[in-house]
């Protein structure tokens, strides 16, 4: 009698193990997928700043381009004796 009611409580004991790792399995994938869209949603958005920043230094360098061509065109002018817009156009 005794070894039965052992073994019953030794089972008892196997099945609430299996639910509760069961329940961790469940939990540990329930976190690792919202783990996985965290750092999705975290990738895009760094994305998005690196094209936003990307843009604003080319719009710095065309703007860096164009003063440097007026800049050109005023010294070429003074020195051939032209007006900028003969020089800018050379």
């Amino acid at each position: 009698m005794r070894k039965i009611a052992l073994v019953a409580a030794a089972s008892a004991a196997a099945l609430s193990l299996a639910a509760c790792s069961e329940a961790t399995e469940d939990s540990a994938e329930t976190t690792m997928d919202s783990a996985a869209a965290d750092t999705e949603a975290n990738m895009e958005a760094a994305g998005d700043s690196m094209e936003a920043a990307g843009a604003e230094m080319e719009a710095g360098a065309e703007e860096m381009a164009a003063d440097a061509d007026a800049a050109a065109a005023e010294v070429e002018a003074e020195v051939e004796g032209e007006t900028e817009a003969e020089a800018q156009a050379d």
